[in-house]
């Protein structure tokens, strides 16, 4: 979707600073985020699609003011509402509803470190025959979706050449709103960096995207 979290090519935030060293973790709060996302994960009430659109969702004053792991616990909690694990009663008291039901059974450590091990795997068989081929020269839509999409806005329009086959994999617009897998062909696309950016770009630089078959025409 068009959003403030579709920020490539955007101007105005300044150089990205790495920190030689970087712990996994900067404070205690962000494991225990990082560990409660996949544990209300293991649910199974969302998919990863969901997942990321939940953050997409968010008003673009608190996606920018907030910290990494904020945003991940702003979207586990809105998540967990819709989804009827917890109420907004809850999240606000941090106390259990009076008259509500428990989700049963229970979920045990096992769940969450089975997920955590084996991910989920998005690679699914379909009868229809890949519309490209590596080599293939094709251009990507300008669609401005109202959901999500893995076509970012800086990509849209530009030419590119196919330089992988994946197979097909869930396709994560119609995934991320629960309208079904909807499995389509993916693609790396290797595009010029001065397709993308103009003149001004580096010559000699690349940006490569996985792309779905429905983001792509032939040229």
């Amino acid at each position: 979707m068009n959003g403030i979290h579709d920020m490539g090519g955007m101007h105005g935030f300044g150089a990205i600073k790495v920190e030689h060293n970087e712990p996994v973790f900067h404070e205690e709060w962000q494991a225990r985020c990082f560990c409660l996302n996949f544990t209300m994960g293991a649910w199974g009430k969302w998919n990863i699609d969901m997942g990321r659109h939940g953050i997409e969702r968010m008003a673009p004053a608190d996606y920018l003011g907030q910290s990494y792991y904020e945003r991940w616990l702003s979207r586990l909690v809105a998540l967990s509402i819709e989804h009827g694990l917890v109420t907004q009663e809850e999240v606000e008291t941090g106390r259990p509803t009076t008259g509500t039901s428990k989700e049963t059974p229970p979920l045990g450590p096992e769940a969450v470190l089975r997920i955590t091990r084996e991910g989920r795997v998005s690679k699914r068989p379909v009868d229809a025959a890949p519309a490209f081929a590596i080599g293939d020269r094709v251009r990507t839509n300008t669609d401005s979706p109202s959901g999500h999409t893995r076509l970012p806005r800086y990509a849209r329009g530009r030419e590119g050449d196919i330089i992988l086959h994946h197979g097909a994999h869930v396709f994560p617009d119609s995934n991320a709103s629960g309208q079904g897998e909807a499995p389509q062909h993916l693609y790396t696309v290797r595009f010029a960096a001065r397709a993308l950016w103009g003149a001004q770009a580096n010559p000699r630089d690349e940006v490569t995207l996985d792309l779905w078959e429905s983001y792509l025409e032939a040229i």
